[in-house]
């Protein structure tokens, strides 16, 4: 890292410079062995930042995290230094975000760092649980078997995330083309038909004047009415973008009929399972419990944890205040209570993260196989409108015709 300085030199000049340390700290004692009398040090920031132009093109996936975790603690635990075990990983990966982020983990290690500080200046491959975890393996010196714990625990965090960002696409997905199909319909279809039944004097049936009334009404309508889907979508956006807006969109999810019991499922999950890993590596609950809020994708499940880490602070437990939030199911609460009784917490939340995560998994495989027939349902009932409303217009004509 780059720090640049003022500072005098032995013959009383000012001086400005740049010097490049791992820490700030560093910095100071290189510029104090050289003689110079500081006046100010402040981080070298460069005009396109690095770290975010990289998140952009070389995104790092929680799978790739997994399998550097497994690969480290198998160089570890075969005898090789941690510097050593990150320089033969870095020359096997493809990422280059990764490949330039171990590259820098290995030169601070070098540089007197201790492995959780070099990993936590690299948040865009380590969350600060992930650091939490390993900072406590180096006091314990269980590092490899602490690195296959975060390992296990980011591909089920990954993989019920997954489940759920299934479960809200795929619904969408099938909507979108529903209505594809209908607009290409009624927006070159019947037109061509209502040409011809203008031209002809005779008296539509009910069926058909119902959709040529459906079709002028779009015609007329239908830019305007996406103007204003559009002015919609870019309001909530906005409104979203604040933390009380973001507050009330995620209490909005939980709310859904269906997708909100799966959202809940898997965020307790994945809470449950990092209590469940945080403690059995021996980092303090309260910690703990902030490290939850901080990785929950949804707010409301946030600040419900933030709120029982303060009454966990004055001495109620983790049960007790879980219990009064609605947030928390029964479950949970319950096993918390066993946990907290029998000094066996982390076996327990375990047992809730699986509970959670199989039966997230249940309701998202019956609510997509329910999706496909309702849709193939609706769609075909659209379809079926359509041609019943043009069809038994020309049979009427044929028939008007032939008698």
């Amino acid at each position: 890292m780059d720090y640049r300085y003022v500072a005098y030199n032995q013959q009383k000049e000012l001086v400005k410079g740049k010097v490049n340390a791992p820490t700030e700290a560093v910095a100071l004692d290189l510029l104090n062995y050289s003689g110079l009398k500081l006046l100010s040090l402040k981080e070298s920031k460069p005009l396109i930042d690095r770290e975010k132009v990289n998140a952009a093109f070389y995104k790092i996936t929680p799978r790739e995290v997994v399998m550097f975790s497994r690969q480290l603690a198998l160089l570890i635990d075969s005898g090789f230094d941690i510097a050593a075990s990150l320089d033969l990983l870095g020359d096997q990966i493809s990422n280059r975000a990764l490949k330039r982020i171990v590259g820098e983990v290995a030169k601070d290690i070098r540089n007197g760092m201790k492995p959780s500080q070099a990993m936590g200046r690299q948040p865009m491959a380590f969350s600060s649980l992930y650091c939490r975890t390993i900072a406590v393996a180096e006091e314990t010196g269980n590092l490899e078997k602490s690195l296959r714990q975060m390992a296990d625990h980011i591909e089920k965090n990954a993989n019920a995330a997954a489940k759920v960002r299934n479960a809200l696409i795929y619904p969408v997905i099938v909507f979108v083309l529903a209505l594809g199909v209908v607009a290409v319909l009624v927006a070159f279809v019947v037109p061509s038909f209502s040409t011809l039944y203008e031209s002809l004097d005779t008296e539509l049936p009910l069926v058909t004047r119902i959709l040529l009334g459906m079709t002028d009404f779009l015609t007329a309508w239908g830019l305007y009415m996406l103007l204003g889907l559009f002015i919609l979508v870019v309001a909530a956006f906005v409104a979203t973008r604040s933390d009380e807006g973001k507050y009330k969109r995620d209490q909005l999810m939980l709310r859904l009929p269906l997708f909100g019991r799966i959202i809940i499922l898997s965020e307790l999950a994945r809470c449950a399972a990092t209590i469940s890993t945080l403690f059995r590596a021996g980092v303090p609950l309260p910690e703990i419990i902030t490290l939850c809020a901080n990785s929950s994708t949804n707010r409301v499940v946030a600040r419900s944890l933030v709120d029982v880490r303060q009454e966990m602070l004055q001495g109620q437990g983790l049960s007790r205040p879980m219990s009064k939030n609605p947030v928390f199911l029964p479950l949970i609460v319950q096993m918390a209570l066993v946990g907290e009784n029998t000094g066996n917490l982390d076996n327990t939340m375990d047992t809730v993260a699986q509970s959670y995560d199989m039966e997230a998994t249940e309701r998202t495989t019956m609510m997509t196989s329910m999706i496909a027939p309702v849709t193939t349902l609706i769609m075909g009932g659209m379809v079926a409108f359509i041609a019943i409303a043009l069809v038994s217009t020309m049979y009427g004509i044929m028939g008007s015709v032939g008698g």
